[in-house]
Order: C-alpha cells, then structure tokens, then sequence
C-alpha cells in the first residue's frame, strides 16, 4: 500500500513539473484570476511568496507578488502599494507617474517573470492586462564593506569587495572614474540565473581576450554558479596543473589596477571574489603595496617572493639529496652535526620528510578551519610542542625540523593564496624525485617545471610571455619595482591596444 501511494505521488510530481515546464515557456493570460492560479501552482511549496490583492481606483482587481526576504518591504509599504490604491491610473497612461519609481519593466512571458521574482523584483499583476509589471524593490541580506581578511594591506586602501555585484562595481568606478570602463553583463546556470560582469577599459583591453573571454562564458553548461572558483574551473586553459591562471582578489584597488593594465575583471554576483585574466606568472608576485613603499624596498620584497617560491620548492628536496646521495660536498662539521641528529631517526630521509611536511599541513589546515583565536594558538603551540615531542621521540631529526620550518616561512611570504598552495604540493614530487635520483632528479624536475610553465597559457595569453623579448619593457615590473615615472608602458606581455600609461608626468628623462 506504501509503495503504490508513493508511486501516485511521484506521478503527480511528475506532472505538476511537466506542467510547470509548460508554462515557463507561454506567455501570461489577460485575467488575474488565471494568472494567481498558475503562480501559485509555479511557485508551490514556497511560503515566503507573498501576494497582495486589491482595487485600483479604476475598480479593476490587481495583485502585487514578491518573495519576502529578497525586497525592501519600506519600499512596497510607502511607494508602491499607497499609490496604487489611492492614485487613478489608466493602462494607456505611464505607471511611472503613478508611483514616482523607475524603471518599471513590463513583461509578458513567465520565464521573464520567475527570473525577475526570484531576483528580488515585485511583480504587479492586473486584471485585463496581458503583461505584469516588474518594480526594483531588491533589498536582500548584505554585509557591510569590510577589509579583507586574506589580502591585508598596510598602505593601501581597506576596503574589500562584497557579496554583491553592483556595488563591487561601483567600488571599482570609484578608482576608474572613466567612461572608457565598460561593463558586459551575461547570466550563467540553467537551475539558478547567476549574473556575470566583465569589466574592461574599451580603449586599452586586447579584443582578442575579450572575445575569448565571453565565449567561454557563453560555452558554461551548469545548474548555477556560486562562487568565483567554480567560474576559474570551466574557463581556465588547463585543468591539470598546480598553477593558477587567473588572479582572484577581494580587493577593489588591485582589481582597478589590473583593469588599468589591460586586463578583464570578472565579478560573479553573489561571491566576494574578482576573478582577473589573463594573467602571467610573475603577477602573482606582486601586491598593491608594492606601489605605496620605495621602490628598492619594494624591489628586495619582490625578489624575496621569488627565492622564497625557489626555497618552498627545493629545499626539502635538497636536504634529502645531500643527506642521501651527495653527503661528500656537505662541511665536515656540519655532516657530523647532521649526522648526530639522525642518530636516533629510525626513518630514511624521504619519510622524515614526508612525515613532516603532512603534519605542517594538517596543523595550517586546521588553523584555518578553526575560530581565529583558536587557529593561531594550534598553529603555534601545536608546532612547538609536536615538532619538540617527534625530535626528543626520535622520529625526527633536528635538521629536517628546521628545514620544514624554513620551507613553511618561505611558502607563507607569496602574497597570492592560489600560487602558494600549488608551490607547497610541488615541493612533495620534488622529494620523491631526490630521494631516488639525488640531484639529477632535483634538476630533472626543474627542468621539467620550467617546461611546463612554459607551455601554460592564460586565456590564450602564453603564462612566461613576460620573459620574450617582445616584452623587455615588463622586466621593469616583474622581478624587480622600478621608480614608478619610468614604467611608461602597460604590461606588454598582455598586448593592450594602448601601450602607453595615461597621467604621467612628463618632465622625466625618456627610458634608455
């Protein structure tokens, strides 16, 4: 008896859906009645639809519908409904007048009004009138304009992007007061509509990349998009790397610079995150900052960043090359220290290693997922007291905790979250390589990351184009910060239409 009650009922769900279906594509019938009958069938099992029904002046019966949470009910109270009811309006005459608010948008297919009502619209149906009306009355739940968490700053500004696509745009005009900055709006998802923005200056963004750019967009088949990384995994160029080829930043300020550069930013509605394309490896390195400080401090950070990624690399796999196969190079007195350190170490230096490089990972990972107060103290007193515990257990050697410790600092200095994870999962490889091949297969592995680096692109921009010689001028900006008067041109390796910086000052001696 179950079973066969269940059986009707998934029936009867199938056909309400076929129905709905059905009705998604037709267009709205001239009386109200109809209409409330198929919205309320539409939209069934949701209790927050709210609908009020009413007279006009005219004595012809309206509705007004709209889903409670996602409007400004102020707005419904004061400015729509009161004029409605006490105002005469005819249906030739402009609504605009009636209710002082614009736009005011009509519609007259059901797909338009379920996107429009589930966007946060109030949509007014009218007896008699084969279109409803649709108001801007979207007031959904927002935080307020924080500094962002992830990408501090010490100089630059403090402001960080929101969970809402308008006003992340408006923090970026804000930067860029120009008419030349466009914006492209498209939707992504056939489940949920999410809105996409491009955001570019017209007179110096590659058209190339803007095409490529929309045409991946447009390629997206999914229910919905919900965040800005799930956006980066259907339109990046390659999938199976550890290097990102977009830039995504919380940061208006960083957006704002990008965009003046040449490049697109993307905001996806309702994600904090500006995804920013294309981009090139050395400009995960660099920082707003990097521009607010001198130009020789900011050239030895930089240059420390890309030692840094070296060392978070290289360095284990070095200590278990050394220890292993090449121990004849090390200093007398250095060997016999690292030799009374391994005394005890029951494991090969690869394990050693392994063993702490895993649990590093396991304790930022907590630290992150954990409350702030609490993360920072698993962070240090767990590091501290395991690290302390595995040397005095004799299951690690002092030297391999020092060299896990030099490699976590060095991981932690690159200002990019994205390139900093995909540098630490290298470094595992690259052990494995050395503690079977020793040097040759720390070299191996080199080789083989300069190759592949080399054959990356980012939206068919080549990842090392910065290093052609059709692009000499971006060494100014890459490894080292030049004087800012002297970095006349945009970033070449991304080929802006207009190569030329606007607003600098003139009275400097040309380049070289």
């Amino acid at each position: 008896m179950t079973f066969f009650t269940n059986w009707i009922r998934g029936k009867n769900s199938i056909s309400t859906q076929n129905e709905a279906t059905a009705l998604l594509h037709s267009k709205i019938d001239s009386s109200l009645s109809v209409n409330m009958q198929d919205l309320t069938r539409f939209f069934s099992n949701m209790p927050d639809l709210t609908s009020h029904t009413f007279l006009l002046q005219t004595q012809k019966k309206a509705a007004l519908f709209y889903i409670d949470g996602l409007v400004d009910r102020n707005m419904i109270n004061k400015d729509i409904l009161p004029p409605l009811l006490y105002k005469k309006w005819e249906q030739e005459g402009p609504l605009e007048l009636t209710l002082s608010m614009s736009p005011i948008k009509k519609m007259e297919q059901w797909s338009e009004i379920e996107q429009n009502l589930l966007g946060g619209k109030s949509i007014l149906f009218i007896d008699g009138c084969s279109f409803a009306f649709g108001f801007e009355t979207q007031n959904w739940p927002q935080r307020a304009i924080q500094e962002p968490q992830v990408e501090s700053s010490i100089k630059s500004s403090h402001q960080g992007f929101t969970e809402t696509a308008s006003q992340n745009i408006s923090m970026i005009r804000r930067y860029i007061p120009t008419r030349e900055l466009k914006v492209i709006k498209c939707t992504v998802g056939e489940r949920g509509k999410s809105t996409v923005s491009l955001l570019y200056l017209q007179d110096v963004v590659n058209q190339d990349f803007l095409q490529e750019m929309q045409k991946r967009i447009a390629q997206i088949k999914v229910d919905t998009i919900l965040n800005t990384g799930e956006l980066e995994g259907f339109i990046e160029d390659h999938a199976y790397t550890p290097f990102p080829q977009f830039f995504v930043t919380e940061r208006p300020d960083t957006a704002a610079s990008h965009i003046l550069q040449g490049r697109i930013a993307t905001i996806v509605d309702r994600s904090p995150g500006v995804l920013i394309g294309p981009m090139s490896f050395s400009a995960f390195f660099q920082t707003v900052d990097d521009y607010n400080i001198r130009w020789i401090v900011a050239s030895f950070i930089r240059l420390l960043r890309f030692i840094g990624a070296f060392i978070a690399i290289f360095a284990p796999a070095f200590y278990i090359a050394m220890v292993s196969f090449h121990y004849e190079i090390i200093p007398l007195k250095l060997l016999l220290s690292i030799a009374e350190s391994r005394e005890r170490v029951p494991f090969p230096p690869l394990i050693e290693a392994l063993l702490m490089e895993l649990t590093l990972e396991m304790l930022r990972e907590a630290g992150i997922r954990l409350p702030a107060p609490i993360g920072q103290t698993i962070g240090v007193v767990g590091g501290i007291v395991i690290g302390q515990a595995a040397v005095q257990a004799g299951l690690v050697s002092n030297i391999m905790v020092i060299v896990v410790a030099v490699t976590a600092i060095a991981s932690f200095i690159i200002p990019n979250l994205d390139m900093s994870a995909g540098i630490r999962i290298l470094r595992f490889p690259m052990m494995v390589l050395a503690s079977i091949f020793g040097m040759i297969g720390i070299i191996s592995g080199m080789m083989l990351l300069i190759g592949h680096l080399l054959s990356l692109k980012s939206l068919g921009s080549p990842y090392m184009n910065f290093l052609s010689f059709s692009s000499l001028s971006d060494i100014k900006d890459t490894f080292l910060r030049v004087p800012i008067w002297m970095m006349k041109k945009r970033p070449l390796s991304i080929r802006p239409k207009q190569t030329n910086r606007q607003g600098r000052a003139q009275n400097h001696k040309e380049d070289p």
